[in-house]
């Protein structure tokens, strides 16, 4: 059974920091694509980072580009996104994600092979 299991949301202050984790098994992990996406409230998904296991190369959109860190335990299939200097915009879900074929499918947040359950990030002004 595939599981990703995200963990580390929580309520922190605008300019502090979270680091989300994202615990993986049921497959292959240096095979797959692994990232996240976000969703806030009343608004759609939006892609937020992608690490190629297998290289370590990463993706970040824009808005989170010098903020945000991708990174994986490959002893553990666990994926971390280090988040500093959040923003009252970066509140939403952080949803964990895995794909099979390519990282444009987690930062497009569409025709992902797997995700999890999300994690409640809240960052206060």
């Amino acid at each position: 059974e595939v599981q990703l299991v995200e963990s580390g949301g929580g309520l922190v202050q605008a300019g502090g920091s979270l680091r989300l984790s994202c615990a993986t098994s049921g497959f292959t992990f240096d095979d797959y694509y692994i990232g996240w996406f976000r969703q806030a409230p009343g608004k759609g998904r939006e892609g937020v980072s992608c690490i190629i296991i297998r290289d370590g190369y990463t993706y970040y959109v824009d808005s989170v580009k010098g903020r945000f860190t991708i990174s994986s335990d490959n002893t553990n299939n666990t994926v971390y996104l280090q988040m500093n200097s959040l923003k009252p915009e970066d509140t939403a879900v952080y949803f964990c994600a895995a794909d099979q074929y390519r990282c444009m499918n987690i930062l497009q947040a569409y025709g992902l092979s797997y995700s999890g359950k999300g994690t409640l990030v809240t960052v206060s002004p």
